[in-house]
């Protein structure tokens, strides 16, 4: 785990230096706006979907400073998430990172529009940087990251999850891994393949990274329903227990907590049986997905 988190640590502020490069200045018109969308990136977050591009990346070759731009991309594409999902209309919730969340600190429309503008500000850097790369690699990001967020993807997922909430479906097992493939894996999946796309990596390589990154989806997903059933307010940044005062499929929801932690260990097992296939940072990989299986928050 200590691995994966000193290159967290290490990686942070360079992917947090190229987000205040590509994001609006609050001083920029429309301010109000332009502040909201820095409110909601520069919150905290562990950064964790832009260190799976580096990482994605560099297993195959590429230089970081290549990565950094779309690693801050998907770092806008997975705020915009957040901000939408904490809407009344949604999760509707008012704690996001130990702050007010962005509906809360600006209003309701000013949220939504703030997603909308970092969705399309993660897409059209991802289309224009780094001006180094081929056109067909800035292409291919923008199409995996488009296919990734979009209504197969993530919002897709989203969906899915309103649905189960209002009425668990036949077979809410299948639905289960359905949704939490789609609304947190693709995620997770995009950013992996995205450095291997900047490294100019062969469908091969491309292949496993996705199938780690499903693996990954997973395992960030149990533990994450696993920290809503026994986690704090306080710990976690945002409100505990809300999952089952909704009513929402979940692992713990569906299995209980001690088969979710059952089902946890399998799905480390097998991401780390596809880590050791990589050609190089296997060692950082290795304690990423130990510190995904047993993190606090």
């Amino acid at each position: 785990m200590t691995a994966f988190l000193d290159y967290l640590a290490e990686l942070r502020p360079q992917v947090d230096r190229t987000l205040d490069r590509l994001l609006p200045t609050e001083s920029e018109p429309p301010a109000l706006l332009h502040s909201a969308m820095r409110y909601s990136v520069f919150g905290g977050g562990k950064r964790i979907r832009p260190a799976l591009v580096a990482l994605g990346g560099e297993v195959y070759g590429a230089p970081l400073e290549s990565l950094l731009p779309a690693a801050a991309a998907m770092e806008m594409i997975h705020t915009f998430s957040l901000v939408h999902d904490d809407l009344p209309a949604l999760d509707d919730d008012d704690l996001r990172r130990g702050r007010p969340t962005v509906h809360r600190q600006f209003d309701e429309a000013i949220a939504i529009l703030a997603g909308d503008a970092l969705l399309n500000c993660a897409l059209t850097c991802l289309a224009l940087e780094p001006a180094s790369a081929p056109g067909a690699v800035r292409a291919r990001a923008v199409a995996v990251a488009g296919h990734a967020v979009g209504s197969q993807g993530m919002i897709g997922g989203q969906v899915a999850d309103l649905e189960a909430e209002r009425s668990w479906p036949e077979n809410p097992e299948q639905a289960l891994e359905s949704i939490h493939r789609r609304k947190t894996g693709s995620l997770l999946v995009a950013s992996l393949v995205l450095g291997g796309v900047h490294a100019e990596a062969a469908e091969d390589a491309l292949e496993l990274l996705a199938r780690l990154g499903e693996a990954l989806g997973l395992l960030f997903q149990i533990g994450d329903d696993l920290l809503d059933v026994e986690g704090d307010s306080a710990a976690l940044g945002k409100t505990a227990g809300k999952d089952a005062a909704a009513h929402k499929l979940t692992y713990p929801g569906l299995y209980g907590v001690a088969e979710s932690r059952r089902r946890l260990g399998l799905v480390a097992a097998e991401a780390r049986e596809l880590a050791a296939a990589l050609p190089r940072r296997r060692e950082t990989v290795l304690s990423m997905i130990g510190y995904l299986g047993e993190r606090d928050r």
